[in-house]
């Protein structure tokens, strides 16, 4: 069992999932917006807390707790963190109307690119003395008209069976529950893991005080995370969740979605067996 010295302090984390962001492509991507647009969002934006206040009747300590509240995100490096908790969700939501194809959800502050690639067939790199469920996933990468994708890659992370993930918490190895899946001819996988546990965000940070203050739980239901990508099609991230698993209808981060639950069953061998197809339109 891992003990609080291996839990991975929001600091930590949230230190982590910056430095990944400004190294990543999409921190270096420029939104081609004209001023007119950004004027309107910006507007918006600060009419929504400009309502708030006057609604609320905010008072002058309170304006400042959260001038303080908000630098100390910046300080410890929460601002991924909080972004793709409280936010990324509606922006997929927006998104997802003009994609057609798998169901997308978020793609969170825990992604990490350029892991190691897998053939279709294949076991998620893991300790040798990995805890959890096996869990075995297969499926299909096609096309709207159901032409299978040869080559393409099925990028799947989760946490472990104590919800900690690699490259976030300081116990679990670099790589670990992280590949890339290459499809078969057939635009085929097997991808063989544990199945993961739930896990609640970094709460020893200014984030955490917000959720602690505000009467809300921390807690995400257990979850994979995959992104699928094929040459000439639009990438699909999304996440898969478990039937009956706890938080699912309470998602702190509000990105669960029925069509990504899935309801695996446990084959004679006590492994869990699920299929799931993923398909992606043209880009």
């Amino acid at each position: 069992m891992s003990t609080l010295q291996d839990s991975p302090t929001a600091a930590g984390s949230g230190a982590n999932a910056s430095e990944n962001f400004k190294a990543s492509a999409a921190a270096h991507d420029v939104a081609d917006t004209p001023p007119e647009r950004v004027a309107a969002i910006v507007t918006a934006v600060l009419k929504g807390v400009h309502d708030a206040i006057a609604e609320y009747d905010v008072s002058y300590p309170e304006f400042q707790a959260a001038k303080a509240w908000l630098m100390e995100v910046g300080d410890g490096g929460e601002w991924p963190l909080f972004m793709d908790v409280f936010v990324e969700h509606a922006v997929e939501e927006q998104v997802a109307k003009s994609q057609q194809g798998t169901k997308g959800s978020i793609l969170g502050p825990y992604y990490l690119p350029d892991q190691v690639r897998l053939p279709a067939k294949a076991e998620l790199p893991r300790r040798d003395d990995e805890k959890g469920t096996p869990l075995v996933l297969t499926g299909q990468v096609r096309d709207l008209d159901g032409t299978p994708l040869a080559g393409a890659e099925v990028d799947l992370w989760h946490a472990d069976s104590d919800g900690y993930y690699a490259g976030f918490a300081p116990h679990v190895p670099d790589g670990n529950l992280r590949g890339v899946f290459v499809t078969d001819d057939e635009g085929r996988f097997e991808i063989s893991t544990i199945q993961p546990a739930p896990y609640q965000i970094p709460t020893d940070g200014p984030t955490g005080k917000m959720i602690e203050v505000a009467g809300w739980h921390p807690w995400r239901p257990a979850h994979l995370h995959v992104q699928v990508r094929a040459e000439g099609h639009r990438t699909i991230t999304t996440q898969l969740y478990f039937a009956g698993g706890e938080w699912l209808d309470s998602d702190v981060a509000e990105a669960t979605k029925p069509e990504l639950v899935l309801d695996p069953q446990a084959d004679d061998n006590g492994v869990n067996r699920e299929s799931y197809d993923f398909v992606l339109e043209r880009g």
